[in-house]
């Protein structure tokens, strides 16, 4: 059986482990699970068009709304709509200075952050935040911007007077929520400086030396972080955030690995840490080691989705097909009975339809196919349920399910896409004149596409269509003139065809000058060489060739100059190699025949 299904990669199955949370805003700790404090929060105003909140923290000012004050107001927004953000803006902010009312420094705020003016914006938030002192949104906005200048110091009194105001309780996570706000700042140094002087007063909170660790870490500094980690865990020896903090900063892997395993044998229900374990395994492709890992987290609630969906993945990759086809099958399943989760089945159908095609079982993977709902993968899955009625022999049947596939895609990549997977079919059933009457249809639709271009190309000349094969690869040639592939198969037709042959040199010197180390080009030039007479050059040019890349036909090439000149044993032994490759490959057998060469 070939290596496991060819859909597993690394990145699918670390996926599949995704659910742990970074350290930092891992809950597991009793200290770290109080409600978040929202002072912290740096979304900026985002919506210009609400202008119906008010700030309820902060009493407004007692403003007359007189008829000059409501034409200015009408004035600048009418300038803001129609494009002039610059006049709306000065009119809003000087309105805001003259009137103290906090919502008319929000309203020249969001137009700043429309017209993309951070400066301004920074100016009207200082304002807004001046004049509504006890307002969330304002700060919000406030430390978001902040966060993009170049000098964020000024934050820091107010930040630590923040979190000497709240109570004991919101602390420990407000601190750590002021360590993620200055990880935005593009100077780490000064953002750890700040950091330092904010959490200072209290040390004997885990949440001190937490953030402390992910702030020197950010700044570079790992032997300051591991020792922040370890004063944490220190003060807690059980919290799951430490060790994950720790094992994070710990500069290499393997260490960091052997930290959380020996945790875990202290602490063996760590839900986050096993979780994080089982990741780094993964990481490491140590993959029946993770496999174990999930399989005890599974213990713990035999329905839990990524968990599942990491076993499947997981025994997929170890080539346990069966166990993996009742975890994906389970996973589906838990899926179903919990229609609040957004995640996307499409994966593990695509698997259990790989696993069946394994067994041979077509129908069965079709079946699974079938399943998928229209998104960013159903494209593919019908070219793929295309190819498996094909391999069952239903090449009409393909058809149908790409033409209908076609008829409902919504963009031209996916109908590009649609049309060239049914020329291929066709052109691998060898219906050559089909698969050329598909694209030339799809050429009436997309004229310049290259790709459909070329593959017009390579059937025109299995049609014996040069001229049409020709057009195609100029055309090509004017719509993408850096296309090395368009140079080198028209080059390469007129080689093979011993015709004109100067000109075939030129057309793949050009191609090996776009690209110079591709195999397939260096052999074109090497079989011109060998057609112009130029043996030795030849030899030369499929040496290289073949040593980029010992690809069949290469190969055969080579061997043919070799027997040409005289060395009949070395091209035997290509040959032959050749045939092992691909016992039915066509090029080789009508150069046997050609040569009349028994291997």
């Amino acid at each position: 059986m070939k290596k496991p299904l060819a859909i597993v990669t690394l990145s699918v199955m670390l996926s599949a482990c995704a659910s742990l949370r970074q350290p930092s805003e891992t809950t597991t700790d009793a200290s770290a699970s109080s409600k978040p404090v929202s002072l912290v929060k740096t979304a900026p105003v985002n919506n210009p068009q609400d202008k119906t909140k008010t700030i309820a923290e902060d009493p407004l000012p007692g403003v007359e709304l007189t008829e000059d004050l409501l034409n200015d107001i009408l004035s600048a927004e009418i300038s803001f709509q129609r494009g002039q953000w610059q006049a709306a803006y000065s009119t809003m902010l000087s309105l805001a200075q003259q009137t103290r009312d906090p919502r008319l420094a929000k309203r020249a705020a969001e137009m700043a952050l429309a017209a993309r003016r951070p400066n301004e914006a920074m100016t009207a938030v200082r304002l807004w935040t001046e004049l509504a002192p006890r307002s969330d949104e304002a700060l919000q906005n406030y430390l978001g911007l902040i966060m993009l200048s170049d000098n964020i110091s000024e934050i820091e009194p107010l930040l630590a007077q923040r979190l000497a105001a709240v109570s004991p309780q919101a602390r420990g996570p407000m601190i750590l929520q002021i360590q993620r706000l200055l990880s935005r700042a593009r100077d780490k140094t000064l953002a750890f400086n700040i950091l330092q002087n904010i959490v200072a007063p209290y040390p004997d909170l885990i949440e001190t030396h937490l953030a402390l660790a992910q702030g020197a870490f950010a700044n570079r500094d790992s032997i300051r972080a591991r020792a922040e980690a370890n004063q944490a865990l220190k003060l807690k020896p059980d919290s799951e955030m430490a060790i994950l903090t720790l094992a994070q900063v710990t500069p290499d892997t393997t260490d960091a690995m052997v930290l959380v395993s020996n945790f875990l044998k202290k602490y063996p229900d760590a839900r986050e840490v096993r979780i994080a374990y089982a990741r780094g395994l993964v990481e490491q492709k140590q993959y029946e080691q993770a496999s174990k890992q999930f399989q005890t987290l599974l213990k713990d609630d035999q329905e839990d989705i990524t968990t599942l969906f990491a076993l499947g993945i997981l025994n997929v990759q170890t080539n346990h097909l069966p166990e993996a086809e009742d975890y994906l099958k389970r996973y589906l399943s838990a899926l179903a009975k919990q229609p609040e989760d957004e995640r996307d089945p499409t994966q593990a159908l695509l698997l259990l339809s790989q696993i069946a095609e394994e067994h041979n079982d077509i129908p069965g993977a079709l079946k699974w196919l079938e399943q998928v709902e229209p998104g960013d993968a159903y494209n593919n899955v019908q070219v793929r349920r295309a190819q498996l009625l094909t391999k069952r022999g239903d090449i009409n049947g393909a058809r149908q399910v790409l033409q209908q596939a076609l008829a409902e895609a919504d963009n031209d990549r996916d109908q590009q896409q649609l049309i060239q997977a049914e020329s291929q079919i066709l052109r691998d059933a060898n219906r050559n004149q089909d698969a050329a009457d598909v694209l030339s249809s799809g050429l009436q639709r997309f004229p310049n596409n290259t790709d459909l271009l070329y593959d017009y190309s390579m059937v025109a000349e299995k049609l014996g269509n040069y001229q049409a094969m020709e057009r195609s690869l100029r055309k090509i040639m004017d719509v993408a003139p850096n296309n090395q592939h368009a140079y080198n198969a028209l080059g390469y037709s007129l080689a093979d065809r011993n015709v004109r042959l100067p000109e075939a040199l030129d057309l793949i010197k050009k191609a090996a000058q776009l690209a110079p180390d591709d195999p397939f080009i260096t052999d074109s030039l090497g079989w011109v060489e060998f057609r112009m007479g130029n043996l030795d050059e030849a030899e030369k040019q499929l040496r290289r060739a073949y040593g980029l890349r010992s690809d069949t036909e290469i190969g055969i090439h080579l061997g043919e100059i070799l027997w040409t000149r005289g060395k009949q044993d070395d091209a035997k032994q290509l040959w032959r190699d050749a045939q092992s490759k691909d016992p039915k490959n066509e090029v080789l057998k009508n150069t046997l025949t050609r040569l009349n060469v028994q291997l």
